[in-house]
């Protein structure tokens, strides 16, 4: 299992810090701040893009990153060209990215290099609400012969875990609220 740290809040001159606690996988939800941050940090880092990916950014995605988790769109897909995730959308949230469930097996079908999937659950104080769609994922993977799975962030990692995980995004949970 791998822990990307998230660092949507974290600033350019913390990200330092990181490298001397021995941080070895970051993620960037944003493109732009993805972009600064490896122009100071570099190969630093082993870098993950995690948050919604348009399809605008997907050159700079493509050549500053090992992995993307949020690939969701057709237009996207045809301009990636590194490994990624698709991200699912399991709740049916409006707020949420990623594909419905039942549009996966045709989306597989646009990209060549989908190594698993991504899914974000509603929040909710309680991490074993989570539960239900980790395990969803994981049998949605299973189904089509995928075997990364990431899920999970600082409020439930452990539930991820638990029903599969290969990747969770923790934030908070080394930084703080």
């Amino acid at each position: 299992m791998t822990i990307v740290a998230a660092t949507k809040y974290v600033s350019v001159e913390d990200m330092g810090a990181l490298a001397e606690a021995g941080i070895e996988v970051v993620g960037e939800n944003r493109a732009q701040d993805l972009e600064t941050k490896h122009a100071r940090y570099g190969n630093t880092f082993r870098w993950h893009f995690i948050g919604h990916l348009q399809s605008r950014k997907a050159k700079l995605v493509s050549e500053t990153c090992e992995l993307v988790h949020s690939l969701s769109s057709e237009s996207a897909a045809r301009r990636l060209t590194l490994p990624a995730l698709v991200e699912v959308n399991l709740s049916g949230e409006a707020s949420k990215s990623g594909i419905p469930p039942g549009e996966l097996a045709a989306f597989l079908e646009l990209y060549d290099d989908v190594r698993g999937l991504m899914t974000m659950p509603p929040l909710a104080e309680n991490p074993e609400d989570s539960r239900p769609y980790f395990k969803h994922l994981r049998e949605l993977a299973a189904e089509h012969g995928l075997h990364e799975l990431s899920m999970g962030t600082s409020q439930d990692y452990r539930v991820a875990v638990e029903e599969g995980a290969t990747l969770v995004r923790v934030g908070s949970t080394l930084y703080g609220a």
